[in-house]
């Protein structure tokens, strides 16, 4: 906290404050960011908010590390959850399994309160945590090949547009083909038979797989299999359904993506995010407007997102953050610099909380005047100062009014999380993934016949290749002749399960989702090129 935001707090009448504040009044719900500081001072009577019903128009949260941009998301995700919104946040370093405890009082919580004008009492909120694959405290959330698509694992696997190219041509293949991509042995599988003597006339016409583009793809299969994607990809897929629920009170839940145990491998992680987005963006029906959003969407550590994409998958990222909006989807992008953001992005993004930049280089200073440029212009602040100024939890905001305009730039000291303000205990976090309803659904992976089975079933001897049975069974050994075909490990029914748990089990909805490719019909997809589902 600065030294002049550390003042007392004072009561304004009619003042540049209260005129900033004015901008900001909601005749609706609204999200409660802070007050407004002027002259180096919090004005408890004028509160910054943001209208619920403009959180659909997305949202960047930026500034340099240790300036309070988790704590911005904290609050705003409290109020979200309050107000009955459902929501997905990407818990990079485990900072944010604190939502699902009441928060610690404290002499600077007690002080905050009074400079922000704020009620401050400890709540805790409904989290449920997920982990990919299973890797980290979460339930194991997973994905298939098939329906993550091929635009989508090229980011993953930072491949060339050639290398792209010819992967969306394996893709094709596979669904023309009847072959789910369930997992990455799938997807191996399906890329060497087009290499094999009897695959290569199938691509005869589509000009073929380069021997060494698939090389490239193989050893990078590998390489990402060796990350934690053989755990990953596979299923039970996981339905966007799940992260769209509330409880029996109405509060929305938190869904925390756990992601600490794979925060080394950032391509793997903000891919998976965005699947999930476009995924909702599949599913989801056309709303409009509405007077609160149907799920707000966070992105954490966005520039990992953004590193490295390619013109494909920026473009697909563009619109779909156009477009989602739509649907009642809110998306905030929360990274150190708002330049990390591409512009045609940047240029959606209608609710600004921008903390402090630094400026320790010359790109550092003009990053900071790109900054400054897109504010709305002010006489209240000179920007490029309170940007290199701003205390902790102290930020300059600007976000669209209920009438949809840009509100005045507001130097905001922001309240207090209510949640814990650090990660929870391991024990507590474990046993909250134990008591999740999502657990019996994800917990297991199961291994169903997909590409892997069934070109292997293409390459077995034919019958009549084969030896006559009694033949054969006179010269194998009794061991031998009573040893079952070998196959990978599969999760198989209970003797005593009820069609009515087959029906309901996650492992035949995902069967039932991909029937499609099954039969042999060519799936259509999405803007990622991720499977667009029949409703």
């Amino acid at each position: 906290m600065s030294e002049q935001s550390a003042a007392p707090a004072t009561e304004s009448t009619g003042g540049p404050a209260e005129k900033i504040a004015a901008g900001y009044a909601v005749a609706g719900p609204a999200v409660e960011l802070g007050a407004v500081v002027h002259d180096g001072r919090p004005h408890p009577g004028a509160a910054v908010q943001v209208p619920l019903a403009m959180l659909n128009r997305h949202g960047l949260i930026a500034g340099a590390t240790g300036t309070g941009k988790t704590k911005t998301l904290q609050l705003i995700v409290e109020q979200l959850s309050a107000a009955g919104v459902p929501v997905v946040v990407a818990d990079v370093k485990g900072d944010l399994s604190g939502l699902a405890q009441p928060g610690t009082a404290s002499e600077r919580t007690q002080q905050r309160a009074a400079q922000t004008g704020d009620d401050w009492q400890p709540t805790g909120f409904p989290v449920e945590f997920l982990a990919l694959g299973g890797l980290g405290s979460g339930v194991p959330v997973r994905a298939t090949l098939t329906d993550f698509g091929p635009l989508l694992l090229s980011k993953v696997l930072d491949l060339n547009p050639t290398q792209e190219s010819s992967l969306g041509l394996v893709y094709h293949y596979a669904d023309s083909a009847g072959l789910p991509l369930l997992d990455l042995q799938d997807l191996r599988a399906v890329v060497q038979w087009l290499l094999s003597d009897e695959g290569k006339p199938e691509l005869k016409g589509l000009g073929g797989l380069s021997p060494a583009t698939a090389g490239v793809i193989l050893r990078k299969l590998i390489a990402l299999a060796e990350l934690g994607g053989d755990v990953f990809f596979g299923e039970p897929e996981f339905e966007p359904a799940d992260v769209l629920r509330t409880t029996d009170d109405g509060r929305g839940i938190v869904t925390a993506v756990e992601l600490a145990a794979v925060q080394d491998r950032p391509a793997l992680f903000s891919t998976f995010l965005m699947w999930l987005l476009a995924e909702l963006f599949e599913e989801l029906p056309e709303v409009g407007d509405v007077d609160q959003p149907k799920l707000v969407f966070f992105f954490d550590e966005a520039h990992l997102l953004f590193s490295g994409a390619s013109k494909a998958f920026l473009e697909s990222v563009t619109q779909t953050v156009r477009l989602i909006r739509s649907k009642g989807v809110g998306v905030f992008f929360v990274t150190q610099n708002p330049t990390d953001v591409p512009s045609t992005v940047l240029g959606q993004l209608g609710n600004r909380v921008q903390h402090a930049l630094r400026t320790f280089t010359p790109e550092d200073a003009k990053a900071l005047r790109k900054t400054v440029s897109t504010f709305p212009k002010t006489k209240d602040y000179d920007l490029e100062e309170l940007l290199t100024s701003l205390g902790i939890g102290e930020a300059a905001v600007t976000v669209l009014s209920d009438r949809g305009t840009p509100t005045p730039v507001a130097w905001t000291m922001l309240r207090a999380p209510r949640s814990l303000m650090a990660p929870i205990e391991p024990a507590a976090m474990a046993e909250a993934v134990q008591a999740s309803p999502l657990q019996p659904k994800y917990g297991q992976p199961v291994d169903r016949d997909s590409a892997y089975e069934r070109l292997a079933a293409r390459l077995a001897p034919s019958p009549a290749a084969q030896p006559d049975r009694r033949e054969r069974d006179r010269r194998e050994p009794d061991d031998v002749r009573e040893r079952p075909e070998p196959r990978r490990p599969s999760e198989p029914l209970q003797e005593d399960s009820t069609l009515d748990r087959v029906l309901g089990s996650a492992a035949f909805r995902s069967f039932t989702r991909s029937a499609a490719s099954a039969l042999g019909r060519e799936l259509t997809r999405g803007l990622f090129g991720t499977r667009r589902r029949r409703r």
